[in-house]
This record gives C-alpha cells, sequence and structure tokens, in this order.
C-alpha cells in the first residue's frame, strides 16, 4: 500500500516543490495503525509529542498517563485481551526506563505489547545529549525484538517487524527507539510504501503420535486433573477446553487468569480442592499453563512424586519446564484440545459416556468432591462472619453478591487477591486480570483502564488492596478524565500483609501505612466519587451505589488490620 491514499488527512504534512511529505510522527503512526494497533497509552514530553498528536488523527485512541510504568502495564494488558499490541509511548530516557517495568511484566505473562521510545537526535549521540542513554539495549533483555529505525523511509519496515515479532511464536513485548530527527524529519509520501498488516500467527498442531501418546496416559491415569492456563485464555480456546473436560468427565482446576476459560462454578471445577488435587494427582493435563512458582514448579511436596506430564504449549523451549513432559503437544492450544476432541469422538463413536472415565477415575472425582466440601464450608464460615471490624471473606461476599455476573474483575494486592480467587467467581473467558506470572504490584488501576478501553461499556470492577493501590493511585485522574466505567473497590487494613490501628510505635513497622487512609477522595478529587466504609451495615449500599455511576468510582473500605486468610496446608512458596 503506497502513501498517496486518496482523501487521508494531511494536516501533519507539507508540501515542496509540488509533492506530499510526511514527517517521521506521522509515518509512525500511520504505520502502527496500519499494522492493526488501536491503543496507545504514554506520556508526552521532548520529543514524542507529535506521535501522539499523530496517532490520535490515524484513529489510535490516545490515553495520557501519569506515569509510564502505568502506562506500559496498560499496554501489556491490552494485548492480552485484545491478541493485538497495546503500544506504550514514552519520553527519552528516565521515560522509557519507567516503561522498562511493563516490558519485564509483558514477558513474564507472555502479553504483546510494542514500546516506543523516542530519543535524542542520533548526530548528538556521545556527546551527552539531553536524556541520552542507550536505551535499545536497556529494554534488550525484556524483549522479543530491540531495534532503532535506520532510516525514515523504512519505518514501516521497523514497524511491521516489530509487531510480527511481538505476536508470532511466544507472544511478548518488543521495543523500538526513535531518535527526534527521524520524528522531525520528511519524506516524500511516494517514496514511502506501508507492509501489509501482519494477520494473526499462524495456529499449528500438535503431531498425531503426540495426541496419541496423550491420550494414553490420561486412559492410564488413576487420579488424572487438567489444569487451565492463562494460555488457554489468550488462544480463545474456551469452546475446545468445556468440551473436553464435559466429554471426558475429568477434574479440572484454573491458574488465576485462566479462570472462566470453563466457568468457575461447573461441576468438575475442583477449585476449592486444589491442593488436595495437585499433591494427589498422578497425571496432570496442562493446557496453556507453566510448572512455575505459580504451579510450585511441579514438584513435591506439592505434587506426587511419580508424577507425569501433559504438556500442551505453543513454545518448544517451555516444553519439560522443571518436570519431565510424559508427553509433548506443541502448538495452538485451541487447535490442539480440538485434535484432543477429534480423536475422542472417532473412538467413542458415539458413545454417550467416555472411556477415560473408569471406575478409578469416579473414585477420584468423589474423592475431590468430598474435599471440596470440606474446604467450602471452612470458607463459609468466615463468609459468614458479620463481627466487625470486618474481615476479608466478608468483604468479598459482599462484593460478590453486588457486582455484575459478566463484570472484568482487576484484582491486586496480597490477602486481597489471594482470596478473592477463592470468593470472586469468573464465568467467562478473559474477565480477570491480576498481578500474573511477574507478581507485579502497581498493576490494578492501569489494568482496569485497559479493560476499559479494550472493551468499552463493561463495568470494570479492580479490586485492590491499600498497599496495591498506592503505586499507581494518581490513574485515577485518567480513568476520570476518560470517564470510564471502573469501580475501585479498597479493601484496606492499614499496611502490606497487615497493618496497625495506631501509628502509637517507635520505631514504625516497615509494613505499616496510615490507618483508615482516605483513598476514596482521590476520586472526589478528580470527578468521580467516593465511598469510605468502616461497617456492615454500610457495605453494601456504598457497592451498589458505586456500581451504578456511569464513570469511575472509589469504595474504601476498613477492615481488621490483623485479617488473614483460610489457614494454608503449605506456606505460600514451597522451599
Amino acid at each position: 500500500m503506497t502513501m498517496t491514499e486518496p482523501g487521508r488527512d494531511t494536516s501533519a504534512e507539507e508540501t515542496r516543490e509540488g509533492r506530499d511529505t510526511i514527517t517521521g510522527s506521522r509515518l509512525l503512526a500511520r504505520s502502527l495503525a496500519s499494522q492493526g494497533v488501536e491503543h496507545m497509552f504514554g506520556i508526552v514530553g521532548f520529543p514524542v509529542y507529535d506521535v501522539a498528536r499523530s496517532a490520535q488523527k490515524e484513529g489510535l485512541g490516545f490515553y495520557g498517563f501519569r506515569n509510564e510504568q502505568a502506562a506500559s502495564y496498560a499496554a501489556g494488558a491490552v494485548g492480552y485481551l485484545t491478541k493485538r499490541p497495546g503500544c506504550c509511548l514514552a519520553v527519552s530516557g528516565p521515560g522509557v526506563v519507567h516503561a522498562l517495568a511493563g516490558l519485564a511484566n509483558a514477558q513474564a505473562n507472555c502479553w504483546p505489547m510494542v514500546l516506543i521510545g523516542g530519543a535524542n537526535d542520533s548526530f548528538q549521540n556521545g556527546a551527552g545529549a539531553f536524556q541520552e542513554m542507550n536505551q535499545v539495549e536497556a529494554a534488550r533483555p525484556f524483549v522479543k525484538y530491540a531495534a532503532r529505525p535506520d532510516s525514515l523511509a523504512r519505518i514501516p519496515y521497523y514497524v511491521e517487524q516489530a509487531i510480527r515479532t511481538s505476536l508470532y511464536g511466544r507472544p511478548g513485548p518488543v521495543y523500538l527507539d526513535v531518535p527526534n530527527d527521524l520524528l522531525v524529519g520528511e519524506i516524500d509520501a511516494a517514496e514511502v510504501e506501508l507492509p501489509s498488516c501482519c494477520p494473526e500467527a499462524p495456529k499449528s498442531l500438535a503431531t498425531p503420535e503426540s495426541i496419541d501418546d496423550a491420550l494414553c496416559l490420561l486412559r492410564e491415569a488413576r487420579r488424572p486433573l487438567v489444569i487451565v492456563g492463562k494460555g488457554a485464555a489468550y488462544a480463545r480456546a474456551e469452546g475446545e477446553v468445556r468440551s473436553f473436560v464435559e466429554r471426558t468427565g475429568l477434574p479440572f482446576l484454573a491458574t488465576p487468569m485462566g479462570k472462566g476459560v470453563v466457568p468457575d462454578d461447573h461441576p468438575q471445577s475442583m477449585a476449592p480442592a486444589r491442593s488436595h488435587a495437585l499433591r494427589r494427582a498422578d497425571v496432570i493435563l496442562l493446557i496453556g499453563a507453566r510448572l512455575n512458582w505459580i504451579l510450585h514448579f511441579g514438584r513435591p511436596p506439592r505434587f506426587a512424586d511419580d508424577l507425569r506430564v501433559i504438556q500442551i504449549d505453543c513454545a518448544a523451549e517451555e516444553m519439560g519446564a522443571n518436570v519431565a513432559a510424559s508427553a509433548a503437544l506443541l502448538g495452538d492450544a485451541g487447535r490442539i484440545v480440538g485434535q484432543l476432541n477429534a480423536r475422542i469422538e472417532q473412538e467413542l463413536a458415539g458413545a454417550p459416556e467416555s472411556t477415560l472415565m473408569g471406575s478409578e477415575v469416579a473414585d477420584w472425582m468423589a474423592e475431590l468432591e468430598a474435599k471440596a466440601d470440606e474446604n467450602r464450608g471452612a470458607v463459609d464460615l468466615m463468609m459468614d462472619d458479620d463481627s466487625e471490624p470486618l474481615g476479608y471473606y466478608r468483604v468479598l461476599r459482599e462484593i460478590r453478591d453486588a457486582i455484575p455476573a459478566d463484570a472484568m474483575i482487576v484484582a491486586e494486592g496480597a490477602n486481597t487477591m489471594d482470596i478473592s480467587r477463592t470468593v470472586l467467581g469468573n464465568g467467562q473467558p478473559r474477565s480477570r486480570l491480576d498481578a500474573g506470572s511477574f507478581g507485579t504490584m502497581g498493576v490494578g488501576l492501569p489494568q482496569a483502564i485497559a479493560a476499559a478501553v479494550a472493551e468499552p461499556g463493561r463495568r470494570v470492577v479492580a479490586v485492590q488492596g491499600d498497599s496495591a493501590f498506592g503505586f499507581s493511585g494518581m490513574e485515577t485522574e485518567v480513568a476520570c478524565r476518560f470517564n470510564l466505567p471502573i469501580t475501585v473497590i479498597i479493601i484496606n487494613n492499614n499496611g502490606i500483609a497487615s497493618g496497625v490501628a495506631e501509628l502509637d510505635r517507635e520505631p514504625l513497622p516497615p509494613w505499616v501505612y496510615t490507618p483508615r487512609a482516605r483513598y476514596e477522595k482521590l476520586a472526589d478529587a478528580f470527578g468521580g466519587k467516593g465511598w469510605f466504609v468502616d461497617s456492615l451495615v454500610d457495605l453494601r449500599p456504598a457497592l451498589d451505589a458505586a456500581l451504578a455511576e456511569d464513570g469511575p468510582s472509589i469504595v474504601n473500605v476498613m477492615i481488621d488490620p490483623k485479617a488473614t486468610r483460610k489457614p494454608q496446608k503449605f506456606g505460600w512458596l514451597t522451599r
């Protein structure tokens, strides 16, 4: 596609000797738009003012943030939710440094995003230019691709290469470094060609032999378990995964962001018996999940000594990580689970029952259901505890009952996030965002903004601890400026993991914050609405009123500074 498109906006272009010219900023924005990038988050300043203006003229939504770190978190979340990279725009030097956090977060989560970093004029390199630094090398450890365009004419080439690299193989972040002389430079529009928009990444299939190996292992298993990860959610594999679970009758667990691929309230979900299921399973089928710290590396004592693993992943290098894969199915999660379903149907030839559900597996299901009922009883007691000051479970129960069934839930914090996985259910895929594989604090409000941008009109509920909210709390102004339908609910215990009722000690414990801090006033300050709640009788009315608001709101809920979660059989990290 050439740059001589009829009817384009030429307000940023000039005519020289009768020819149209285009600036580097406009060409960069147009190249991003041509590759399907729709959302840009960032902060303007030298040398990227005109990049943001040009992005708006090319049809991208630009959302000016208060810190590049938060903007970069939003760009990664958009990549996960839309399967097209979100873009973060950062000024040179410190701006790029701040945005590296989002690259690291996206890398750990395998989310596509692109960071565009402005830079000093290239002819000033080495002279001590304003905010000069080697930004390409600074970004390289956190990205799949890092480059600086070598000429104005080749900006579209580099943009296409970056976006394609971000999407193909294991998704991840990329970085483009653009010096000021390229951004302000001009080129004859007729000399520039825009590459075609790179299509969605190819969806490869597993080998027939690996499909046979996987089904053989499942037939031999006495205590099989399916684990559904966020890779299955990203792959849009929900239809295939639900069909597989229901046809086989196998129990399943979801990782935090795998929740909703199969609804949490499905009768085969064994989430309430998670520890027991992991410890006792003899064969585990991983669908887009990794045996990292979230799944305790797949090792004893959290898992059985003789565990066998069937692994579905899009990255060959992930196969056998921490635990050797007895069957490795390399490719797209949806396509591969579809292959498993087709082979099962072929073998069963319409029979009503699955051969994978033998008598031993039925006993296994009964064992898990009994454990799940026992654990539900313990949680129900805590959710029904009306004593004040309130505890986590009682507050989360009220949130669960108040929020819409299709709400996007963003959870962040320590106990707040962990306990919310138990209490707040997800019935749809990609309906939960949290600290993710990198365990990043500060992502809550940026990810809430990303969700509101990516899925307009959907209610976003951000449930955060007071510590978590503090990382990116000023982004409340962004949510208010764009009047986004975000309800922030702060479960406030006056500190990190625990707090104090009064600041009456010397020295103050390192983990405490100001008791009863009035965070909800940030919403009031920027045009939203806030509620302060310190009693059960006021909680539900405040939640209902906040959720009825068209724009942003904050409900700041005081809880017992010493409130905690249900006792765990194993520590947080298995050592």
